[in-house]
């Protein structure tokens, strides 16, 4: 199941970077970061009353399941992931989205070393050997049409994943602190980690940047599109992440970059290069190392 969801997540957040990249053309990072999450706390309250009649379950009681661990999580997975994600969107703005979403994607080679140091994540020297397969095989992309980066563009590439793998592994701990079946512990963190998220955005641009809120809070297809794939994705990785390491749904999750030249082939009419398909082929061999490791 969590190779399931973790295809899913990939597949989903692959198109909500090609959206977000395309509303960043004409938007404030700050706008974009909030066109993840505008709507998709109504999308996820949705799937969480269906969840529940699908599959019965007992509410969390606030102070006992909802206690100051589980809520120290959340706040930390919140304001990592709007962090991630405004370093994201800046690799947007001054690169290609499949450089930024590339760069980013260096996050499951963080998420194993944070995950072993912090949380006492256990993994096979085989896993090992998958993550730092498929973290080379990222940078192997992210190089192809230049051949080298900028320190700056390294340096928020790298805070953009550690950040990104720092949120999952927080996620990770909320979910396992819940005592409900695994996909009502995903769901009920994702609702809260997104209402956290989506408050603070509102009142930072209500107060800095009106003009942004104004134009957000207009019904638009693409910043729902991006909400929607946002909210898919999310479901799809927080569910993982209950069921497996981080690390190990992060480098199936890497697949993601083969779903990222697909779309740039035939959505964007950009074919892929040679060092993008030697890159697949390594990130395809990364996944099964991760597997069976």
């Amino acid at each position: 199941m969590w190779i399931f969801f973790t295809l899913l997540a990939a597949t989903m957040q692959a198109w909500r970077n090609v959206f977000q990249s395309q509303l960043s053309q004409s938007m404030s990072v700050a706008g974009v970061t909030l066109a993840r999450f505008i709507w998709a706390g109504p999308l996820i309250a949705i799937y969480l009353l269906f969840l529940y009649q699908y599959q019965p379950a007992e509410l969390p009681k606030f102070g006992i399941d909802f206690d100051a661990k589980f809520v120290g999580f959340i706040l930390a997975a919140a304001l990592l992931q709007i962090l991630a994600t405004v370093l994201m969107v800046q690799l947007f703005k001054m690169r290609d989205y499949a450089i930024g979403a590339g760069l980013a994607k260096s996050e499951a080679l963080a998420a194993a070393l944070l995950g072993v140091a912090l949380f006492g994540a256990q993994m096979s020297l085989l896993g090992w050997f998958g993550v730092v397969i498929g973290a080379i095989a990222v940078l192997m992309m992210s190089q192809a049409k230049d051949s080298r980066f900028s320190l700056k563009t390294m340096v928020i590439g790298v805070l953009s994943g550690s950040a990104f793998a720092l949120t999952s592994l927080c996620v990770r701990q909320a979910a396992l602190s819940l005592p409900l079946g695994y996909l009502h512990n995903a769901a009920w963190v994702l609702l809260w980690v997104v209402i956290l998220q989506t408050f603070l955005l509102l009142c930072y641009l209500a107060y800095s940047q009106m003009s942004t809120l104004k134009r957000i809070l207009v019904p638009s297809k693409l910043v729902f599109t991006i909400s929607l794939c946002s909210c898919l994705g999310s479901i799809g990785w927080f569910s993982a992440m209950a069921l497996q390491e981080v690390a190990l749904v992060k480098t199936l999750g890497q697949v993601e970059v083969f779903i990222t030249l697909l779309i740039a082939k035939f959505y964007l009419k950009t074919p892929p290069k040679f060092n993008d398909l030697l890159a697949l082929l390594l990130i395809a061999v990364a996944a099964i190392m991760v597997i069976w490791g």
